[in-house]
């Protein structure tokens, strides 16, 4: 499915990007894309905030000028557009499932890795509040604070992984893309999957299999 008259912009190797195309993958739906340099502070600069005000990737622009920011609200939007295969649940039970279990890898694993990372890389010294936030110093704390939460998130996950094969249930969702995108966004900071943690190896080997994940 191509979907012309809107573009996404987008950033090849930042995470939150990368969910999104993994999302439109999945479905078979073709984008426009346009490549933006976050380390350079592309995204920062007055041409790109005229269109996506708050200065983040990704954001997609509709044909009339919408602008929609926000990985998740992004894959909500063409959920609606193309409900088949459901990657945010197809019944009430497993709706909520998928969005308990991608809110909990949210904030228990991706954000605590985007502490480390964000307050700790060189080219964001001056930059750790994400998008057009203002001159925001790194807080070393922070990525202390993330690195003592991160075990945590791999035994939740390890559990769950136990008696099934996708993090939410019997079919790849979401949920999924946004596990598969912090394991990976994790190795950014030397955190990999622990050897105690055998179920979550096992499904990242599945899902990084999966045709979508090079996307």
């Amino acid at each position: 499915m191509l979907c012309g008259l809107m573009k996404l912009y987008d950033m090849v190797k930042a995470p939150n990007p990368r969910r999104v195309r993994i999302f439109l993958a999945e479905k078979g739906i073709d984008v426009e894309r346009q490549e933006v340099d976050i380390p350079s502070g592309q995204n920062r600069q007055p041409d790109y905030l005229t269109r996506v005000r708050r200065g983040v990737v990704p954001a997609l622009e509709l044909d009339d000028g919408t602008i929609i920011d926000e990985s998740i609200a992004i894959c909500r939007y063409f959920e609606a557009l193309q409900p088949d295969p459901p990657l945010f649940g197809s019944d009430p039970l497993g709706i909520a499932r998928i969005e308990s279990w991608q809110r909990r890898i949210e904030f228990d694993g991706m954000i605590n890795v985007a502490a480390i990372f964000r307050n700790t890389a060189p080219h964001f010294a001056e930059r750790a509040a994400p998008g057009a936030a203002p001159n925001t110093a790194q807080i070393p704390a922070m990525a202390e604070r993330g690195l003592s939460l991160l075990p945590g998130f791999w035994s939740l996950l390890d559990e769950q992984l136990a008696d099934t094969p996708f993090i939410a249930g019997p079919n790849f969702s979401v949920a999924d893309i946004t596990g598969l995108v912090t394991v990976d966004f994790a190795k950014w900071v030397k955190q990999r999957i622990p050897d105690d943690a055998p179920n979550v190896q096992r499904w990242y080997e599945q899902v990084s299999a999966r045709p979508s994940a090079t996307a």
